[in-house]
């Protein structure tokens, strides 16, 4: 999510989620940061959103909350996306539908859309005019150049704003480490054919629920084997559903039918596209490995992963496919086959647009730090002054000025947990609770206690789960209990005495256990 700002008027692009990792148990997706936002929810004069990943428009409904009439700029297939998910949230919102070519005005900002190719229809980058200069952000793109839809990067419609000058490129950084050219799309059909034409039973595909293309592919290779296919899973099926409905997705007559019927045919005519690709417990594919779904996985299926393997998810992906294997399945995965290409500009395609943009100031986007880092090298080595090279974390402000963009500041961009739909719900102290709940237990301890003289009428009673307290650590335990209560000053029987009482329980059985449960105190007055 990025906020520009001038004359006290805001525009937003993109506003997405991050997923969960193993260190967010029960969070559902992380949201960015809205907190500078609070107060001047009227001046935002649109959200831009260049396409309809989830980690692009996985935060609006939460945005539109705040707002529900903010204008939401995008393409036909993005704003359909958009709109399955804001009808979840009982949501209307304000949409403009716009596409490659056009140009309109948000207040003070002049934004035109150019094409970009990515691993979903109706990529947009966007380029900013504002009295302070010319922005142009890329979104995520890549420069195939025989895409499955024929709709390729507008590299000419780059050249030409750099012609009128770039004050601020703001190019994707995903792949800036990766050397070269990237492979086409279509490079893929081989390897997916092979899988449909060998496999000796039931394929089951697991995509990005929103990798329209990738989809395509699978149901043309199924097709071209006489194999039928059925969608699973929430995200899968409604998606794909629209995709269909707008002519993005096609589908011979008779080739879908209903997972219950597919699995009624012969396994060598079957195929199922599911979610979870990236280990995900909860999605399809992971419930298939554990056993925990409708559909049962046997000996001599072939499940392909047709999706790539993002940082942080490594874990997760190779549990998954060890589940899988386990299961009798034979694993087909980019580490083993030709089934997945990335949707982002590598080093070489990254280059090639700084020598077409020729920008005075480059900030890389969209990438952990190391890659932003390497696209900031490879703008250098094109001739962007290494000071004008900007490699900037979440929350920090740029000034655009002159035609030079400095840091001048910061504004607070904290993870912002939902849970249940309902933002905030988790916090970092929450989350840090339930994995020592997770590693360490948890321990109940009730004291009776005379409120007068802060005397402990009975012996402590101690109430561990996941966590084995000796006779003897309750005897040590019991000690730094009497201790905490003799020590505080005032009330020894409310909410604060409770509170001291467990911090101090939990400082002895760090220090003495090696133990970190989280402590609940309850104090009943005798």
């Amino acid at each position: 999510m990025t906020v520009f700002e001038y004359g006290g008027k805001l525009l937003i692009v993109d506003c997405g989620v991050l997923f969960p990792e193993e260190n967010h148990p029960g969070v559902d997706v992380i949201l960015p940061d809205f907190s500078y936002l609070k107060g001047r929810w009227q001046d935002v004069e649109g959200l831009v959103l260049t396409h309809g990943h989830e980690d692009h428009i996985g935060g609006v409904p939460y945005l539109l909350k705040q707002r529900g009439d903010i204008p939401v700029i995008s393409a036909k297939l993005t704003l359909a996306f958009l709109k399955t998910k804001l009808d979840e949230h009982r949501i209307k919102g304000k949409m403009i539908q716009v596409k490659e070519g056009d140009r309109r005005k948000f207040g003070p900002f002049d934004v035109e859309f150019l094409a970009v190719n990515h691993s979903i229809p109706d990529g947009l980058a966007v380029a900013i005019r504002t009295p302070a200069g010319l922005v142009l952000e890329t979104g995520d793109f890549k420069m195939d150049q025989f895409p499955l839809d024929k709709r390729i990067t507008d590299l000419a419609g780059f050249a030409r704003l750099g012609e009128e000058g770039v004050d601020l490129f703001m190019p994707d950084s995903t792949n800036a480490e990766v050397p070269g050219f990237l492979a086409a799309e279509a490079d893929l059909i081989p390897a997916i054919d092979n899988v449909m034409r060998t496999a000796p039973r039931r394929v089951v595909v697991s995509s990005f629920a929103s990798h329209v293309h990738r989809i395509q592919q699978i149901i043309d290779s199924a097709h071209k084997y006489n194999r039928k296919i059925a969608f699973v899973g929430r995200s899968m099926v409604r998606n794909m559903t629209t995709a269909r409905e707008l002519g993005y997705l096609k589908i011979p007559r008779g080739m879908l039918v209903e997972a219950k019927e597919l699995e009624k045919m012969p396994p060598t005519k079957a195929v199922l596209i599911c979610t979870g690709s990236q280990g995900e417990p909860m999605a399809a594919l992971a419930r298939m490995a554990s056993g925990d779904h409708q559909i049962n996985l046997a000996e001599g299926d072939t499940v392909l992963l047709a999706s790539s393997l993002v940082p942080g998810n490594e874990s997760s992906i190779y549990r998954l496919i060890n589940d899988l294997t386990k299961q009798g399945a034979n694993v087909v995965h980019k580490g083993n086959a030709k089934v997945h290409v990335s949707g982002h500009a590598s080093a070489g395609e990254l280059v090639y647009c700084y020598n077409l943009v020729r920008p005075r100031n480059v900030m890389p986007v969209h990438g952990e730090y190391r890659h932003l880092k390497a696209n900031a090298e490879l703008a250098v080595r094109t001739g962007v002054d290494p000071k004008n090279a900007l490699i900037v974390e979440d929350g920090t402000v740029i000034d655009l000025k002159d035609g030079v963009a400095r840091v001048v500041g910061s504004v607070p961009a904290a993870y912002v947990y939902v849970e249940n739909m309902v933002a905030g719900a988790a916090t970092e102290e929450s989350l840090q609770d339930r994995l020592r709940l997770a590693e360490d237990g948890a321990v109940t301890v009730l004291l009776i206690v005379n409120p007068d003289t802060g005397k402990i009428e009975e012996d402590p009673e101690y109430f561990a789960v996941g966590f084995n307290l000796t006779e003897k650590d309750m005897e040590k335990a019991t000690g730094i209990v009497e201790k905490t209560i003799s020590a505080i000053r005032g009330e020894k029987t409310g909410p604060v005495a409770e509170k001291a009482i467990a911090e101090g329980l939990l400082r002895w059985s760090d220090r003495a256990l090696r133990r970190k449960p989280v402590y609940t105190v309850i104090i009943v007055e005798a």
